[in-house]
């Protein structure tokens, strides 16, 4: 559905987007990572046709976006992460607006705000003033008119910013929903979001694809070593585990009479089986054996570490970047 291809976008000195290439399928949602200034907005921006590459290509259906941005452009609906509403308007006037800049007939507008009023389910505040609706509403609002026309591809840029945790998991729901029928981009910095509503995942670091995949596959591919907690009791249970093989550190306390070690190896082999034995054969009292696999957020931070430092955000804006994409 979406192809960028070996993308590049530089804003002066600074190259923003470099050599970027991943897929998006059809009916795919899919998380798009990154730290503040990796990219993510501008390459959003490239998809919808408001910024142009300058290398690269990005097809929508294996037409270039570039050749007719127009026609792209009703085929995708964005919410950008400063979600632009007017406070004076009602919903009803701001989505009749929307509907207008989108060139809908009358028809095509009473049909797509139907739709979109209950797809979000911003019906309780239609006749209300934007301006008195809470941040979770504004962002239903925004959603609504990224969707009244009917998009085969949505575009999310950190939807869920600024909500408190009950709004955010609305939302969550919501964007869920929303992919059941859409092909969705979404750009977020909680990783429970991408674990509960996305499909795959596309990180990037410093404009450069760092890793892409399965939420399992990265996890799998890039987690590294293994972490393992084991509780005992009985003699030698610290400098007995610590001499395991593959074990490149420990920490030992003493809890109750008993000895908590945690193990950290430099691969990711599986000790559990022979920890046991050795428990087993040495007559100790396990009280707690368990393996901790890295989260989502330990595998983003090892994948955008690795990446040199950041150019100076003053740099980035006396260049011409966003300010989405400048933050430290």
């Amino acid at each position: 559905m979406i192809s960028v291809d070996g993308v590049c976008k530089r804003f002066g000195p600074v190259v923003a987007v470099d050599q970027l290439s991943f897929l998006v399928e059809r009916g795919e949602v899919v998380g798009f990572l990154g730290p503040n200034g990796a990219g993510k907005t501008t390459t959003m921006r490239m998809i919808t046709g408001t910024l142009q590459p300058d290398e690269g290509a990005v097809l929508l259906d294996g037409v270039s976006v570039s050749e007719n941005p127009t026609a792209a452009k009703r085929r995708i609906g964005y919410l950008p992460e400063a979600n632009p509403l007017y406070d004076e308007l009602l919903v009803s006037e701001y989505l009749d607006y929307v509907a207008d800049l989108r060139g809908l007939s009358p028809e095509e507008t009473r049909s797509g705000i139907a739709d979109a009023v209950e797809e979000t389910d911003i019906g309780k505040v239609f006749y209300r003033p934007i301006g008195e609706c809470s941040k979770g509403y504004r962002q239903r609002i925004g959603l609504a008119g990224a969707i009244l026309h009917k998009p085969e591809v949505l575009i999310l840029d950190e939807p869920t910013e600024g909500l408190d945790p009950n709004q955010r998991v609305e939302i969550r729901r919501l964007v869920g929903s929303l992919g059941r029928e859409r092909t969705v981009l979404l750009s977020t910095h909680v990783m429970q979001e991408v674990e509960a509503t996305c499909s795959r995942i596309v990180i990037l670091s410093q404009g450069k694809l760092a890793a892409q995949g399965s939420v399992q596959e990265v996890l799998a591919s890039r987690s590294g070593g293994a972490r393992y907690m084991v509780e005992a009791e009985g003699d030698g249970v610290a400098q007995s585990l610590a001499s395991l093989g593959g074990v490149s550190s420990h920490t030992t306390e003493a809890v109750d009479g008993r000895v908590r070690v945690e193990l950290e190896t430099a691969e990711s082999s599986e000790l559990r089986p022979e920890i046991f034995r050795m428990a087993r054969d040495r007559g100790w009292t396990l009280w707690e054996l368990h393996r901790e696999r890295a989260t989502l957020e330990q595998v983003f931070q090892r994948l955008t570490a690795e990446s040199p430092a950041q150019e100076p955000a003053e740099t980035l804006t006396a260049s011409g970047a966003d300010a989405e994409e400048v933050e430290a």
